[in-house]
């Protein structure tokens, strides 16, 4: 029952090129910033990598952008990244873009094990190009899929050894529901304790979902847009 790992260095052991990775995070907030900088480090190539965001050019995923580690980006959100937009442009990079709430469901319908789903979100628009499209009553909708992720790789406010998890704040956009969608979860977390002293009821993620837990040190938490009132 303990998943503890020492590093991300370990708790990333299996990730290859080629494979399709789920990183939580909104905006910058609650990204799994030592995981990414060691996916920098392993040089693994042609990733599809589903996330909420792009990061920004000098952080979180545009680290890997800069690289060009990333192959195809599915994302909701990422106008805060000039490097993503310029390989966009380009067609250096596959884009797609997702509705935010659809992004959500896909993964909790991949944790749920449900293959597919129909929403109205997008449907007469460029999003529904190619999709199935079904009437229930009088309105349309499209079928969307559940993700499809070798790994999840999340990151908590506090963890324990049974990888039990608790997130913070914002941080609870994308990473409770991607923890349960990878095949194998990785959660990297700011405070790890024993079991027994998380609330029970407190817990958002069940530690049955995460395969490996870390202890992340020199998290930066930059802020994306920081801006200030005057009086």
């Amino acid at each position: 029952m303990n998943k503890v790992v020492s590093n991300a260095q370990e708790a990333l052991v299996g990730i290859k090129s080629d494979m399709t990775i789920m990183l939580g995070g909104f905006g910058l907030c609650g990204i799994p910033e030592n995981s990414i900088s060691e996916l920098v480090r392993l040089g693994v190539t042609n990733l599809t990598c589903i996330s909420n965001n792009a990061g920004v050019d000098d952080f979180g995923l545009g680290l890997l952008l800069q690289k060009k580690q990333i192959k195809k980006m599915i994302s909701s959100y990422v106008g805060e990244n000039a490097e993503f937009e310029r390989q966009m442009l380009s067609k250096e990079l596959d884009v797609e873009l997702v509705p935010q709430g659809t992004l959500a469901e896909r993964c909790r319908a991949a944790g749920a094990g449900i293959p597919a789903f129909y929403t109205p979100a997008g449907f007469g628009t460029e999003v529904a190009e190619g999709k199935e499209t079904r009437e229930f009553n009088g309105k349309m909708y499209i079928m969307e899929k559940a993700f499809d992720a070798d790994f999840a790789i999340v990151k908590a406010w506090k963890g324990d050894k049974f990888g039990n998890l608790i997130f913070k704040g914002t941080a609870r956009n994308f990473n409770p529901l991607m923890a349960t969608a990878g095949k194998i979860t990785v959660a990297e977390v700011e405070e790890l304790v024993e079991p027994g002293e998380l609330n029970p009821n407190e817990i958002h993620t069940p530690g049955i979902f995460v395969q490996k837990i870390f202890k992340g040190v020199n998290y930066e938490k930059r802020i994306e847009q920081r801006t200030v009132t005057t009086n």
